[in-house]
């Protein structure tokens, strides 16, 4: 993990708002989420797993399934996962867990990220910052 400081660090949004400036520009919370903090990544590449810029949240004033929920951004990281080649040995199999269980389980959740992809990470970065901010 490689933290990329940012001005975008404490700022403030509605979700929504948020969410509908960051989706048509790559971004997606996805399964990133929980009641009071998620994430919204933007896959940089898929290189032996998976590369992301991550821009975490927090929830201001509620639960963020919430209408107007407002969310403060965290400090924008890069994430690599790696992940197992073939077939995984730890999935747990039944019919409710294979609803859930259906992917293999990383190998490195937070692998080495490949150096090429850095400045990169800070361009989007600062792609964001004159998005939101300026």
């Amino acid at each position: 993990m490689i933290e990329v400081r940012s001005r975008l660090e404490g700022q403030t949004f509605q979700l929504y708002d948020l969410e509908q400036t960051l989706k048509p520009l790559g971004y997606d919370i996805g399964g990133n989420w929980d009641y009071d903090h998620g994430f919204f990544d933007y896959k940089i590449d898929s290189e032996v797993g998976y590369q992301f810029l991550r821009i975490p949240f927090t929830s201001e004033d509620g639960q963020l399934d919430a209408r107007n929920t407002t969310v403060k951004l965290g400090t924008p990281f890069l994430l690599s996962h790696k992940y197992q080649i073939g077939l995984d040995d730890h999935v747990h199999i039944g019919n409710f867990s294979a609803s859930f269980d259906q992917f293999q389980e990383p190998v490195d959740k937070d692998a080495t990220f490949p150096k090429r992809y850095i400045d990169l990470g800070k361009a989007l970065v600062k792609e964001l910052e004159a998005e939101l901010l300026d």
